[in-house]
């Protein structure tokens, strides 16, 4: 054997033991594989994420139940349809639509309806005919009559929002209306308006640019002040510089951050004037370089701070929000930053456009804001005197995330107790689903239901079909029952379109309470008082009478509330007048609704001083 075939032989037994080496790993690795692929699976830890308040808890998602609704705005008799003028040049306030109110103008006991119009550009010689800016139905109940012309409210102007308020204490609704332009108040005498806008000092400026309002008491003398949101410095001049192009569409609706900011108007009620004191109130907010912030387009009257006095939040859209803090009546101390209301939970502004606050967890007070599409809904939760943005934890932020949302509006739809939060959502440019394929001009209402507690997150989005899950170009939204069955009903506005009447089709069960109280003067002095109702199990719910909500609406003064079952028939009631005395009514029966005159109730507290 040569020197070569004895390493040949050494080499194939080292490649022998090399292979038989190899053979045993793989019969271990495949011994191993089998066995943690046949054992028995090990439990999982499920694991919550802990909500904005509470211990964490393992929780049983319950599905939603369902909300039926029916489409009768054609049964009701409503016709008018909203037009926007329109004609190519996109002018800006033609992405905004109409306002709409719940309100009993003719004090028969129901809730009547008001439609804001705006109508055709007074440059635009393709149309002639005029439109008028409100239109007026009376609640005939099965039915709604149109009264526009015998109200003497036939008026033509590009109309935006509504408010509601007695004025002048006559035990009437008066009607404040927004505009492009001049603003117009209509005194109620009876079988007709009278419009004494400038008699009592509230139009404003002719080239202003407002939007929602609101009538409460800042100051609380008894008597009702308003506030008016302005938007941003317009005019067709101004719109047709900005020149905003998309790429693919060609001419379009130009964002508000290439128009300039404005300052919103306080008016204090005097008796027979209304005063603006907008700048000495601390209502006005000015950059260092003496530059208007706001850009409002909703308000909202509520005591953030619980002492007494009505203060405001204004949602501002791609600017911050504003908080104005009610110092005794005397001023207005702006303070969005410091109380955590004035910019999203990544310290951004938001495209904000509607607002509304109801009662969260543990009564803290909850305040929803829509925004531009491709921003969640602002849920700001108040946290011992601050708010942060729990819209996460909620459950509504990622799901609203895709609308573009106006209205907002908390509403206990199943009058189970607990409100569900539902939005009136819609593009303001009619062809961005040829740029953005997320998007599209009309987009459905979106539902939160409110799970009460029995869920991981407090809302639960519910998948809406039939009539209330239609797409629609949504602005205005606002509630009433229509019917008196105890359920709420809805109206939703949409641009170009006529409004949707749905009516609510939950099985009655005579769990509900409706509560309408009527101030010392007026039921319209009743803005701003807060309800208390608790059954004799305990639960407690709590509102707040205010007709300013969701974007350029109103909704009605009536107060409903959903009670959970319960032998026993009767609940009790607190009522916190504004400014003024807290009051009980005791054993109030279910499946009603009842009138609460002030100073007719047993006196809790005098309040007075507060």
């Amino acid at each position: 054997m040569s020197e070569y075939d004895e390493d040949e032989g050494d080499e194939s037994s080292i490649r022998l033991g090399l292979w038989w080496s190899l053979a045993l790993l793989i019969a271990i690795g495949l011994v191993v594989v089998v066995f943690f692929f046949l054992r028995p699976d090990a439990p999982i830890e499920s694991v919550n994420e802990r909500p904005s308040s509470g211990p964490v808890t393992q929780r049983t998602e319950t599905p939603p139940p369902m909300f039926p609704f029916s489409n009768v705005t054609d049964a009701a008799g409503i016709r008018a349809r909203h037009v926007n003028g329109a004609y190519g040049d996109r002018m800006l306030p033609e992405t905004m639509g109409g306002g709409v109110a719940f309100t009993d103008v003719d004090n028969d006991g129901d809730d009547d309806l008001i439609l804001v119009n705006s109508g055709f550009w007074p440059w635009d010689s393709s149309f002639s005919s005029e439109l008028s800016a409100i239109n007026v139905y009376r609640n005939d109940i099965e039915r709604f009559v149109d009264i526009t012309a015998t109200s003497n409210l036939q008026s033509s102007f590009y109309g935006m929002g509504i408010a509601v308020g007695d004025i002048d204490q006559d035990n009437d609704t008066d009607l404040f209306v927004t505009a492009v332009g001049a603003n117009h108040l209509y005194r109620n005498d009876g079988d007709h308006f009278t419009n004494i806008s400038q008699e009592m000092g509230v139009g404003g400026d002719d080239d202003a640019w407002s939007t929602s309002a609101a009538f409460f008491d800042y100051d609380n003398d008894g008597d009702l002040d308003l506030i008016v949101c302005n938007y941003v410095t317009w005019s067709k001049s101004i719109n047709e510089s900005v020149d905003y192009q998309l790429t693919g569409i060609g001419k379009a609706y130009g964002p508000p951050t290439d128009f300039a900011g404005t300052q919103s108007y306080l008016y204090r009620n005097d008796g027979s004037h209304f005063t603006d004191v907008s700048v000495e109130a601390g209502i006005h907010v000015t950059s260092q370089a003496g530059v208007a912030e706001g850009k409002a387009l909703a308000v909202m009257p509520l005591d953030l701070n619980q002492d007494g006095w009505m203060d405001l939040i204004i949602a501002n859209d791609t600017v911050r929000n504003f908080a104005f803090i009610n110092d005794r009546g005397h001023q207005f101390v702006e303070s969005g930053i410091d109380l955590g209301l004035a910019f999203d939970t990544s310290g951004q502004a938001t495209g904000a456009m509607g607002i509304d606050a109801a009662r969260y967890q543990d009564n803290k007070i909850a305040v929803a804001i829509g925004n531009f599409a491709n921003e969640m809904t602002s849920f700001y939760v108040g946290h011992d005197g601050t708010f942060s943005d729990d819209a996460v934890i909620s459950g509504i932020g990622a799901k609203s995330r895709r609308a573009l949302t106006f209205g907002v509006l908390f509403v206990d739809l199943n009058l189970d107790g607990h409100a569900e939060l539902l939005s009136a959502n819609g593009h303001v440019e009619p062809e961005i689903n040829r740029v953005q394929s997320s998007q599209r001009y009309k987009q459905p209402l979106q539902l939160f239901w409110n799970c009460g507690g029995a869920c991981t997150r407090t809302y639960q989005p519910v998948s809406l079909r039939g009539d209330m899950g239609v797409p629609l170009a949504g602005r205005g939204l606002t509630t009433s029952d229509i019917d008196a069955d105890g359920d709420p009903d809805l109206v939703v506005t949409a641009i170009n379109s006529v409004p949707v009447l749905l009516r609510n089709d939950h099985p009655g069960t005579g769990d509900w309470i409706s509560i309408k109280l009527k101030g010392a003067q007026s039921n319209l002095e009743a803005i701003g008082a807060e309800v208390t109702v608790t059954d004799k199990d305990g639960f407690t719910q709590h509102q707040q009478v205010m007709p300013s909500r969701s974007y350029l609406s109103q909704v009605s003064l009536v107060l409903s509330f959903g009670l959970p079952a319960n032998e026993q028939p009767e609940v009790d009631v607190n009522v916190l007048w504004p400014g003024r005395a807290l009051e009980k009514w005791t054993n109030l029966a279910r499946g009603q609704r009842h009138v609460l005159n002030e100073g007719n109730g047993i006196a809790q507290l005098d309040t007075s001083a507060r």
